[in-house]
């Protein structure tokens, strides 16, 4: 009786603080520079369902710490 207390407390204790993560993105690579912010006059692009943010000629993908340039 008393494994199975704990058993169930530790499923409770996993599923609830399992359904708080956010994800916004990947990691950049070693030696990327990465963008904080992006201007005023970027444009949303979607490529295959994935959004990258166009300004300046150029395509960034948004990532944990801004935005890396990328070639599609």
């Amino acid at each position: 009786m008393r494994a199975i207390f704990i058993l169930l407390m530790m499923v409770f204790t996993l599923s609830t603080t399992s359904s708080c993560i956010v994800h916004l993105g990947h990691r950049p690579p070693q030696g990327v520079v990465v963008v904080k912010t992006r201007p005023a006059q970027y444009q949303v692009i979607r490529v295959q369902g994935k959004k990258y943010y166009h300004w300046n000629n150029n395509h960034y993908q948004r990532v944990r710490g801004g935005y890396i340039l990328v070639r599609l």
